[in-house]
């Protein structure tokens, strides 16, 4: 799926004279080279990836001030990433609001009744920080041996309490027809910080792209990259910068 929505906002932030810097995760695209093998792989790498930049920009004289967007995932990597003096604001767009491992949880409800009951003691386990020897071949795709270090890694981080760390100003957006993370997370991470500025942008997905609450028109929208973001996104955060 191609959508071109981070391409379009650092468009649209470069058109309003605001420089930005996007680069391909760890293991992917042009950073393919940099990734590791599964089992080495942990979540801090992701967060030291987005500090590194943050020192290396942080030197370069043409640059006013250093403020971290993180979207999905990246969010919880870029709260962490912006406990760093060096970054004067931080920006969440579409992030979740708990431990993946309660993400996971909720994900697994839907599914027959007896996933979520093989999956509950793992899941605990890997909270704890233990792996699992035993993984029934069902649940292999989820929790496969390889992958363990790295959910554990993952799942010890809470973004209300990494978020409630930072002493600067936050913006919290969310659009109300994600289908991958909802208002409430965004709720959930406003309220962890009094600092925070919550911005709900209505017909909004997970792309940052206008589209309905139907799935399967929300899901069509992923690979329709001539698509404009939602007309409200870039007006919001430049306000934000500009404070």
């Amino acid at each position: 799926m191609k959508n071109n929505s981070l391409k379009m906002l650092a468009e649209g932030l470069a058109e309003n004279g605001i420089a930005s810097l996007r680069y391909d995760k760890r293991g992917v695209g042009e950073s393919k080279d940099a990734g590791l093998s599964e089992s080495e792989l942990r979540f801090e790498h992701y967060v030291q990836d987005a500090k590194a930049w943050v020192d290396y920009l942080s030197k370069d004289s043409r640059f006013s001030e250093i403020v971290i967007l993180g979207h999905s995932e990246g969010s919880l990597i870029g709260m962490i990433a912006t406990q760093n003096p060096d970054v004067t604001k931080f920006i969440s767009l579409a992030g979740v609001g708990t431990p993946a491992g309660e993400i996971i949880r909720e994900q697994l409800k839907p599914q027959p009744p007896f996933v979520l009951e093989q999956s509950l003691p793992i899941l605990e386990k890997l909270e704890k920080g233990e792996t699992v020897d035993e993984v029934p071949p069902m649940l292999f795709s989820l929790f496969r041996p390889s992958v363990q270090p790295y959910l554990v890694s993952w799942f010890r981080y809470d973004p209300r309490q990494e978020l409630a760390k930072l002493n600067k100003p936050i913006l919290i957006i969310q659009g109300t027809t994600d289908l991958q993370v909802g208002v409430d997370d965004a709720e959930k991470l406003a309220n962890a910080n009094g600092r925070a500025e919550l911005r709900i942008i209505e017909e909004m997905n997970h792309i940052l792209k206008e589209a309905e609450s139907d799935r399967t028109k929300n899901i069509a929208t992923y690979s329709m990259p001539e698509l404009p973001l939602q007309s409200d996104l870039l007006e919001s955060i430049l306000k934000f910068l500009r404070k």
